[in-house]
């Protein structure tokens, strides 16, 4: 029996500082160097909290699924959420949250997928065939890409479409995952009236995305006797009712939550997923040429609908290469131990941290050989049959995985179809790789531009 704590990853204060400095200069590189140093389990202590890192397929699968009874997701965490989220099915626990999942889960119900694939091809080819590319080619390409998923989610969740000023909404995301961030990693939690140099613009990012929100909603509720489309997630929302339960409705301040998560994590996470793709595309030419042709042999220039997923096999490998190498959620599926509980070998007090890092476990040569290289042939179904079950987590494992994972996988296969049907990729001339940030969400730590060729 192995002691109660794994390696420690630092043991003096210098030590954790530097640590400290490290994580948040660059959560995901520090994550790595510090399993190749120690192993599959490290043990971390900054301030007053206790954390037991974790990147073994098995050692996180007993945390997210067969101990995930004993854990609950960080409070520090959920706390800095709460004030964009409120009290959503990301935020709550126990039997609030299965309240909300069991009302939430007919929105997502494969019946629906139909329609919202319709509603998503059509927005996206709309938004494609919109795009201001300059002479040379040259497009914000992540720019682009939220604008895009921001108009399909606002298309799909309520029949509207992104703002007029949609750059400035999504500048208020991406203001809001770097004040959260840095919330995080305060060595402890410091009142909302003090004013950190953040809180500030992190209020007026706030503001902006709940007058979006809100305004939505108070147009739908205006309209009381129009008909809402039958796929439309607002009025689903506005009509839902917990049927296994008390049978009541959501509150009007639970829709306003609940519709902030599926706009936040709705278009952040898959404008991730796709502004890493676009890249790879730019970057592996013969594959894109390949998803190219599967695209054009199968669709035959019409748009892509929910049936065509299976008949675009490599489409989607090379999308789930993408989120392999570049997760949009890297680094956040950390858990809170309500009790005692054993983890392994290692003995996890109440309170300590159970850390899984997915950019981490994507990257290990054990389960990817030749981690860094871009393979969609990976995931061919043999292949993929192999892998470790939570070797490969990108929407999470377990109870709390991401309900709208299908829907955003869809998402991502339908709007990458479109572009293939318009576009040829390519890198501008010396352009570096771009390098990784996590802000929330995994991005881009520059501007990344890409060349864009109307086929």
């Amino acid at each position: 029996m192995k002691a109660e704590r794994p390696p420690a990853a630092a043991s003096g204060i210098v030590e954790r500082w530097r640590l400290l400095r490290g994580l948040k200069a660059d959560y995901t590189g520090t994550m790595q160097q510090l399993h190749a140093r120690h192993g599959d389990a490290v043990y971390m202590r900054l301030g007053p909290v206790r954390s037991y890192c974790f990147a073994h397929p098995e050692l996180v699968r007993e945390v997210l699924v067969e101990k995930g009874a004993s854990f609950i997701r960080w409070r520090r965490a959920m706390e800095v959420f709460s004030r964009a989220h409120g009290q959503s099915v990301l935020i709550t626990e126990g039997t609030p949250w299965q309240r909300q999942r069991r009302m939430l889960q007919p929105v997502f119900a494969p019946k629906r997928f139909e329609a919202y694939a319709q509603q998503m091809a059509a927005t996206g080819a709309a938004g494609l065939d919109a795009l201001v590319i300059a002479p040379d080619g040259r497009l914000d390409f992540e720019q682009a890409m939220t604008r895009l998923t921001m108009d399909v989610i606002l298309r799909t969740m309520f029949g509207s479409h992104a703002p007029a000023d949609a750059a400035a909404v999504g500048d208020a995301v991406r203001v809001l995952g770097h004040a959260a961030m840095r919330e995080m990693f305060l060595p402890f939690a410091v009142p909302q009236w003090v004013p950190l140099p953040w809180r500030r613009a992190s209020r007026r990012a706030l503001a902006r995305l709940d007058a979006l929100i809100g305004g939505v909603i108070a147009q739908r509720r205006a309209r009381p006797h129009e008909p809402a489309g039958p796929d439309d997630l607002l009025a689903m929302l506005m009509a839902a009712t917990d049927e296994e339960g008390d049978g009541a409705g959501l509150a009007d301040h639970e829709v306003r939550d609940q519709c902030m998560t599926m706009f936040l994590a709705g278009h952040e996470t898959t404008a991730s997923a796709l502004t890493w793709w676009g890249w790879a595309m730019a970057a592996h030419p013969d594959v894109a040429a390949r998803a190219a042709a599967e695209v054009d042999a199968v669709l035959a220039g019409r748009p892509p609908g929910h049936a065509d997923l299976a008949r675009l096999p490599w489409l989607g490998q090379t999308l789930k290469e993408t989120l392999r190498l570049w997760p949009p959620a890297a680094g956040l599926f950390t858990r809170e131990a309500i009790e005692d509980v054993r983890i392994g070998d290692w003995l996890l007090p109440a309170g300590a941290l159970a850390v899984t890092t997915p950019y981490v476990m994507h990257r290990d040569p054990r389960w990817f050989p030749e981690p860094e290289r871009f393979d969609p042939e990976r995931f061919a179904p043999e292949r993929a049959a192999q892998l470790p079950r939570g070797a490969y987590l990108p929407f999470g494992v377990g109870p709390r995985v991401c309900i709208g994972n299908n829907f955003a996988l869809m998402e991502m296969v339908l709007l990458a179809a479109l572009m293939l049907q318009r576009f040829q990729f390519a890198l501008p001339a010396g352009a570096p790789p771009p390098r990784p940030s996590l802000n929330v969400s995994l991005r881009p730590a520059q501007r990344l531009e890409l060349v864009l060729r109307r086929r």
